[in-house]
């Protein structure tokens, strides 16, 4: 008995050993990689960021971003203090879905009946005041959008990471020389799994991405959203703007997966204005089929520059299936990466052998996984990220970032 429980408790440490080695190993790959590296965190224009002003519209920055073709922007500030260059003007970051959602649920509530059937999305809006004159200042208070936390150049892979697995509603991390200096470019989530999938035949990652996503706990805590194929697109939308996931669209007699509505969608409600105009009529099913038609054409009439196009509203990926991005629980988180990547989505469905949809994982769950918190790592607040923070009007308290009262 003694020598059995001697053995296990050997084993045991042997493979608590083993964990902390290749938690150490991915920790020191990741904190040497620079940002830099990250493809469009460097943009060969001067500032490839859309500026939008804190006291500008909703419907102007709407149209704003819709015009220029990119899927958010930074606000700034117009800053007249003495301290002059050394204050950042640079004080949010904002995207185009959440502008888009948080507008149609505001429509909602003002038009009671069907809408009105003559105008198109952003006209619609400017005929409210109470959605016409609110200023993208007034949206912080519902959270619509983040604080400004960029990273540096040559700050490394492991500080982005930080943020994405420390703020779940944070995105996009804007990426500048200094810390008072204008954006060069962005680091997104579906670019971190690029970077990490290019490391891909090294031990120590694919320890990790060679598992099931049965495996891993969000394959299970993660529930679906999901709307039957025959409500409305407006039904749809509402949830999405609760949810922000992907929004499943299943048959009704068989509960299989058809499709998905996501918000990357929400930019054919300004391109295709009777999908807007018929958005209480519309059924989900017949979205599908309109949105797998517009995706073939969607690029026409694009306006973005190169230096934008890690952030492009308008994608001109290509499409082997109408079908939403899918997994099995059986597959591996890798080929979870790899779809994710090869589509840009930000979610897949997971499945069961009839096409029942069973969870979801997201890019910010693939991304936890190689980031702190797994690894017990800690904000340093003690180097640029400080400094950010104190502009915002946060602070680094026990190793968590904690907006001051």
């Amino acid at each position: 008995m003694y020598t059995g429980a001697a053995g296990q408790a050997g084993g045991e440490g042997a493979a608590a050993a083993a964990g902390e080695y290749w938690s150490e190993a991915l920790k020191s790959f990741l904190d040497h990689i620079p940002v830099s590296s990250v493809s469009g965190a460097v943009q060969p224009s001067p500032s490839p960021a859309l500026e939008i002003k804190l006291d500008g519209s909703v419907p102007e920055a709407i149209d704003s971003m819709c015009r220029s073709n990119v899927a958010g922007a930074v606000i700034i500030d117009d800053v007249r203090t003495s301290f002059g260059k050394f204050v950042d003007r640079d004080i949010g970051f904002v995207e185009f879905p959440s502008l888009v959602l948080w507008a149609l649920e505001e429509l909602d509530k003002l038009e009671t009946g069907p809408g009105e059937k003559s105008s198109d999305f952003l006209p619609c809006l400017k005929k409210h005041p109470q959605i016409a004159e609110t200023k993208i200042a007034w949206l912080a208070k519902s959270f619509l959008w983040e604080p400004f936390f960029p990273v540096r150049s040559h700050d490394t892979l492991f500080h982005a990471m930080l943020l994405f697995s420390k703020h779940l509603r944070i995105n996009v991390v804007p990426v500048v020389e200094l810390v008072n200096s204008s954006v060069i470019g962005f680091v997104t989530q579906n670019a971190v799994m690029e970077l990490l999938l290019s490391s891909s035949g090294l031990e120590w990652l694919d320890k990790i991405a060679d598992k099931a996503l049965s495996e891993f706990s969000f394959a299970n805590a993660n529930k679906p959203v999901s709307v039957c194929s025959d409500q409305t697109l407006a039904d749809a939308l509402h949830i999405l703007s609760k949810e922000k996931i992907g929004v499943a669209v299943v048959d009704r007699k068989t509960s299989c997966l058809i499709g998905s509505i996501q918000c990357s969608d929400l930019y054919l409600l300004l391109d295709d204005s009777s999908l807007f105009r018929n958005r209480k009529t519309l059924s989900a099913k017949e979205f599908i089929k309109l949105k797998s038609k517009d995706e073939d054409i969607s690029t026409e009439n694009s306006s973005s520059s190169d230096g934008q196009s890690v952030l492009t509203l308008r994608t001109a990926q290509m499409k082997t299936t109408d079908l939403p991005v899918t997994n099995r629980k059986s597959d591996t988180l890798k080929q979870a990466m790899e779809k994710l990547t090869a589509s840009r989505s930000s979610c897949s469905f997971i499945v069961d052998e009839h096409g029942r949809v069973e969870g979801v994982v997201t890019a910010r769950d693939i991304i936890s996984v190689f980031s702190p918190p797994c690894m017990d790592s800690r904000i340093d607040g003690g180097t640029f990220f400080s400094a950010a923070l104190e502009q915002t009007g946060c602070r680094v308290e026990h190793g968590q970032m904690i907006q001051n009262s």
